[in-house]
């Protein structure tokens, strides 16, 4: 049993392979945190709560004349507001009366096999040999204000997922104006670090590691999607943390819309880490029978490095988050019209590029932006999915047939959260698009955002879709998103409801991406939101791959893709070769750079083939083979990052395991060479040191011990940006 209770304590206790989660209901009632570390069996941790007389720490009424009970010092479960604990709390709530006090009490437990659903949310799924979960129900006793505090373990990820679901027994109204999903609360004193992912537009994912001080740490959007700027996840760690040791937590949201990730330390140096929906721009009305649904937090601790993190969240992710048949079968390589024409093109052109990419060996033609409505620019007909005939000509299922007849598949982009005030989609339904009234809406890329929280926008848009993907034989779908949201106002809720828009909004988003995707279960979707601006866990449970970054310059890609690996798996990584000089900062990288980048994640091209030279078609062709002949090591192997962040270094080393360590990749990739420089020496990791593997190139011979602790040497490397990539496979000597 991964979760067990010590009925006469109330002590509950989740296990996985590796860790332990343990907590109370004490004798007030309280939910109290007690452990979460390695995995010690056997062991009741209320020993470690050593409570205090603490000045201006105020004492609950039911506690007497006990001043050492206090909320503000103790370590706790899911923190409320206005009981007298002044850190940051998950619950905050406006009671009818005008009042905001919470004080939630324990009332009882249930524990199931398996994982259930959240209504209307992404989250991790498992069957009921791969988890167990625990409902912990709490009560304020005077406003009957509930929270069910869900747990769920999956011991072969080690991996606890947490949520809550707020419900109102009592007899009035009350209005939510904070819930969190998790709070996670560490008693000891240690110094650590706060490792976050922030970013831009282009430069998404970089990472941060800072160390952790007195007061806030945050991270945060308020765009409406988890944005660009930070993604929602983080990693807290000892300050001596490494890849390979020391000591490390990770959060990490499944939600795509707007989030805070924050992080503190109190008056008595204890840590408390809580992450939810952003509660700016938040307001939910709960009326008396009504229940609202937070999201998922997935939490995995590490005892030996980031690595470990890192495998235990790919492994939930490839197996317990993203679905369908693309989460275990190659995708199709494409190549996509974007970079190699833009908006400037006809049918004919297009045919021609789509020939080019079959001479390549390329597999999925992707129609980008452009054929739709009267589309030659951004500035209009973003709502009006019929195909531009003045484009294409021969209509949108005679132009499938003909990419078809080529022997490619066919994909095509779409946009469907945004509207074109210039539409006739907005000329019929100017009140679908978020408005304020009385004042201009915020502008950008000429385009507007749908008011995706109303359910008629949702059913037009699913029709829509529907008839286009049904149209023809559309086998690969990407779904963009670009820009952020503002002018949060819906025109079908009342006034004292807009604080419901943005997180209705994007259970709108997710209800229609559940509908398509349940209808339409062999459309590869790959999402979208200029470039990575929506890269989270939410995404990936509807869509088993997202466009990383608009920037392709291998070079800036490979400390995007860098910080991106901590928490997501390649198999999940957009990745496409480019043309040279790069569209987004003009650099000239090889082809062979360039595709040894790409390759490490799921691979294609953005780029007209007409452009290419001989050589650069040669290349091309022989990353194709490569590609299909190791794709499941690319994009499922298990990752071992073999240097530090390439953001502050002048080289890159990273390596990929095959499950049964027979086969493995390793790409070393120079920015900066230098004359005369020393030989360089990379020390492998994850390989058997009881195997032989033979290395190409060098055709070497070697164990897995003298690579993983002697080194593999790598050749002297010259020009701009070289790079070499080798793949180890296992020797078998004669008669094995």
């Amino acid at each position: 049993m991964s979760i067990t209770v010590a009925q006469g304590e109330r002590v509950f206790s989740l296990h996985t392979n590796n860790t332990t989660y343990q907590f109370r209901a004490d004798a007030y009632g309280i939910l109290q945190h007690l452990y979460y570390g390695p995995l010690v069996t056997n062991t009741n941790f209320t020993y470690l709560w050593q409570p205090r007389e603490r000045g201006f720490s105020g004492n609950p009424a039911d506690a007497g004349t006990n001043r050492r009970i206090s909320f503000d010092t103790m370590p706790l479960e899911f923190p409320c507001h206005g009981c007298g604990d002044y850190r940051e709390p998950c619950l905050e709530v406006r009671n009818s009366d005008g009042s905001n006090s919470v004080d939630l009490r324990y009332v009882g437990y249930e524990i199931t096999d398996g994982k259930p659903k959240l209504p209307g949310l992404p989250a991790v799924f498992a069957d009921s040999d791969q988890a167990q979960t625990l409902q912990i129900t709490l009560e304020d006793s005077i406003t009957h204000i509930r929270a069910i505090v869900q747990y769920s373990a999956l011991p072969s990820s080690d991996v606890i997922t947490r949520s809550v679901r707020i419900e109102n027994a009592g007899t009035s109204s009350v209005t939510l104006e904070r819930v969190l999903s998790c709070c996670l609360d560490f008693m000891q004193p240690d110094s650590r670090d706060i490792i976050s992912f922030y970013g831009r537009y282009a430069g998404e994912r970089t990472m941060e590691r800072t160390p952790l001080h007195h007061g806030q740490s945050r991270i945060e959007s308020t765009r409406g999607a988890s944005s660009l700027h930070f993604n929602p996840a983080l990693i807290l760690c000892d300050r001596t943390t490494t890849e390979t040791s020391g000591s490390a937590y990770a959060l990490l949201f499944v939600y795509s819309g707007s989030f805070i990730a924050q992080a503190g330390v109190d008056q008595i140096d204890q840590t408390r880490i809580v992450m939810g929906i952003h509660p700016q721009d938040f307001a939910w009305e709960l009326q008396p029978g009504d229940f609202f649904q937070a999201p998922e937090v997935i939490l995995t601790y590490s005892a030996t490095g980031f690595e470990t993190l890192t495998h235990n969240l790919h492994r939930l992710i490839n197996q317990h988050l993203i679905r369908g048949k693309y989460a275990s079968q190659r995708r199709p390589i494409p190549l996509n019209s974007w970079e190699a024409a833009y908006f400037e093109y006809d049918d004919e052109k297009l045919l021609s590029i789509a020939k080019g990419a079959v001479d390549l060996g390329a597999e999925l033609f992707v129609l980008d932006d452009g054929w739709f409505g009267s589309r030659n620019d951004d500035t209009s007909s973003l709502g009006d999915w019929h195909v531009n005939t003045d484009k294409i000509r021969c209509g949108l299922p005679v132009f499938c047939e003909k990419i078809n007849a080529l022997g490619l598949k066919f994909g095509i982009w779409i946009e469907p959260e945004m509207i074109s005030r210039n539409s006739d989609l907005y000329r019929l339904h100017p009140d679908w698009m978020l408005a304020i009234p009385g004042r201009a809406p915020i502008s950008s890329r000429w385009q507007f955002v749908l008011d995706m929280s109303r359910q008629d926008v949702v059913e037009y848009l699913f029709d829509t879709f529907s008839s286009l993907l049904s149209s023809c034989n559309i086998e690969y779908v990407k779904w963009d998103m670009n820009r952020n949201i503002g002018d949060i106002w819906s025109q079908q809720l009342p006034d004292k409801r807009q604080g419901e828009v943005l997180h209705r909004y994007m259970l709108g988003v997710y209800d229609l991406l559940q509908r398509l995707t349940s209808k339409f279960p062999d459309v590869l979707l790959e999402t979208c939101s200029g470039g990575g601006g929506r890269f989270d866990a939410g995404m990936l449970y509807y869509s088993p791959q997202i466009w990383c970054s608009d920037n392709t310059d291998p070079i800036d890609r490979v400390t995007i893709q860098y910080g991106t690996s901590f928490l997501y798996p390649f198999s999940c990584i957009i990745a496409h070769v480019s043309a040279s000089p790069n569209h987004q900062t003009g650099r000239t990288v090889s082809m062979e750079a360039r595709g040894a980048v790409a390759m490490t994640g799921s691979f294609g091209y953005s780029l007209d083939p007409s452009r290419l030279s001989t050589q650069e078609k040669e290349q091309i062709g022989k990353q194709i083979v490569d590609y299909k002949e190791n794709w499941e090591l690319y994009s499922h192997g298990t990752l071992y990052r073999l240097l530090p962040n390439p953001a502050n270094r002048s080289e890159a080393a990273w390596m990929l395991v095959s499950p049964d360590r027979c086969k493995a990749s390793l790409t070393y990739l120079l920015k900066s060479p230098i004359a005369n420089s020393p030989v360089k020496y990379l020390k492998l990791r994850g390989l058997d040191p009881e195997k032989v593997y033979f290395v190409k190139p060098g055709n070497l011979i070697l164990s897995g011990a003298a690579l993983m602790h002697a080194g593999l040497p790598i050749p002297e490397l010259r020009g701009d940006y070289p790079v070499v990539q080798f793949i180890l496979t296992r020797h078998l000597n004669p008669g094995e």
